[in-house]
């Protein structure tokens, strides 16, 4: 009785094995095969997404609470904000040609600059930012036409950016249904510095050193004095974490692009993934983790080289 009984228990077992290791092999099907990917970005994987699919189209985790009304992971406290994409709220920006934004940080949190998505139609056409207000736009889906001054255009695509100073005229038409995420500050002049228009796309900016650090980095703007912030692209593997808790006066305001994790802020630990927008204020401990099965990238906008008394 008790050997029919492990006989039993065993086929049970090796029958549930069997199917999960099957619903695991669909479920990879059905998001392009993210989970059979090294640590590599998913559109390097044969058949995969786009690049910053999961950005634009993120999903809510865990998958049972989608529909349950008013469910939220965005948190909102006096020296962070954690802003996830269930609570998004889209409606047309001023003076754009049919685009509708969704703004993430603004002023009315404590930040000193705004960021905010566009979603673009085809044809779509953007508007110029206030007086005095510098602007950099970074293509998250599809792409735009950047016309600059009297006749310079450029084409920019997923991964590709402009730095706008303020003033500067400038348009966007998108050439189809595209995502930008957008940063806007009031440009600190200071001397006689001026900066320049900056087109760039990430896979073009070299990596830096981070001493004492595993993660990659690269800055798709100048670190010289012209420029009041900069952008940086961040990489981690799998497991890979920064060395040091930062406490520093930088605010940051910062989207996921891929990959999910652990963001520490103050006191608090947010599981956080592709798709996610956080908020830093100054000074304000903060830390990252990655998990899971590919890398992490993030982006991250850090005000600079202007003292903090001005």
């Amino acid at each position: 009785m008790a050997s029919t009984s492990i006989l039993h228990f065993r086929s049970l077992f090796l029958f549930v094995l069997v199917a999960s290791l099957r619903y695991g092999a669909a479920a990879g099907d059905v998001d392009g095969g993210e989970g059979f990917c090294s640590a590599e970005p998913s559109s390097e994987c044969s058949g995969g997404p786009p690049l910053y699919w999961k950005a634009t189209h993120p999903t809510l985790a865990p998958a049972h609470l989608q529909d349950l009304p008013g469910f939220t992971r965005s948190v909102v406290k006096k020296d962070h904000a954690l802003i996830t994409p269930e609570s998004h709220v889209f409606g047309p920006l001023p003076d754009w040609i049919n685009t509708l934004g969704a703004y993430l940080i603004s002023p009315s949190i404590g930040a000193h600059f705004t960021m905010y998505l566009a979603n673009m139609q085809d044809g779509s056409k953007s508007a110029l930012p206030p007086k005095d207000v510098e602007r950099l736009v970074f293509v998250l889906q599809g792409s735009i036409s950047l016309s600059v001054g009297t006749g310079t255009t450029h084409s920019l695509s997923v991964d590709s950016y402009a730095y706008l100073p303020a003033n500067i005229k400038h348009s966007m038409i998108s050439d189809e249904s595209t995502t930008l995420v957008i940063f806007e500050r009031r440009y600190s002049a200071t001397e006689d510095f001026h900066p320049d228009l900056i087109v760039g796309s990430t896979d073009k900016q070299p990596l830096l050193e981070t001493p004492g650090e595993v993660f990659q980095l690269r800055k798709l703007l100048p670190t010289s004095l012209p420029y009041d912030f900069n952008i940086h692209i961040m990489d981690f593997q799998p497991g890979e974490y920064l060395n040091v808790k930062e406490v520093h006066y930088n605010q940051h305001g910062l989207l996921l692009l891929e990959g999910q994790g652990i963001y520490r802020l103050g006191d608090s630990w947010y599981p956080v993934q592709a798709g996610d927008t956080i908020w830093m204020a100054p000074f304000v401990p903060q830390w990252y983790a990655a998990l899971g099965k590919t890398r992490t990238r993030y982006l991250l906008y850090k005000d600079v080289n202007r003292n903090p008394l001005i």
